[in-house]
């Protein structure tokens, strides 16, 4: 069984701003899927359901974004997984916008929910679909990502969150060296300096 957890901000202040992506995706997928997310927990807004005949969660966390291990940890704990069966879908400054990136594991890059995942399940050693956002341009880097995407932007990350539909259910499917190969674009000389991390 995988589990997939979109990361973001609850609340409507949040909810159009580059931080939700991993939201976003993840009401994609359940809406392609006929997944509802109508399980609401203390820690995260859950579905349960299935992507080709696989057994699959789909779950928001409920916690603001740098408290995102415990939605996390609360995930293996209840449904009885380690941290490799857990698909963790956020947004990435160091890609540029609606780049999709899929990882096996890696470090937090500065990412805050990423870092917290990392110290409460004490591992870095958890898959994970980066979606870029674009880097601020002389803006400090909390108001970037607590702001919305432009007109221009936000028809790349529609594009964007269609592609992790598919990249999740094959990933779901095929496995996540599959999934690998089939959908990380190549990168630019700058992106691979962004994707060392």
């Amino acid at each position: 069984m995988m589990v997939v957890l979109g990361l973001g901000n609850p609340g409507r202040s949040f909810a159009r701003t580059r931080h939700n992506i991993g939201f976003w995706c993840i009401d994609a997928i359940a809406r392609e899927n006929d997944i509802l997310l109508e399980q609401r927990r203390r820690n995260a807004i859950l579905g349960e359901g299935s992507i080709a005949g696989n057994q699959v969660v789909l779950a928001r966390s409920r916690t603001y974004m740098n408290r995102s291990g415990v939605p996390a940890r609360y995930l293996l704990d209840r449904y009885s997984i380690v941290p490799s069966e857990l698909l963790v879908l956020y947004d990435d400054m160091d890609l540029p916008v609606g780049k999709m990136r899929i990882r096996p594991q890696g470090s937090s890059a500065g990412h805050n929910g990423i870092k917290d995942i990392i110290a409460e399940l004490r591992t870095s050693q958890f898959p994970r679909v980066r979606i870029g956002i674009g880097h601020p341009q002389g803006q400090d880097a909390v108001h970037f990502v607590l702001g919305s995407f432009s007109a221009e932007e936000s028809k790349v990350v529609e594009d964007a969150i269609v592609q992790s539909v598919k990249a999740v259910a094959w990933v779901i499917q095929h496995g996540l060296e599959s999934a690998m190969d089939k959908f990380n674009r190549p990168l630019s000389p700058r992106d691979e300096k962004c994707d060392a991390f």
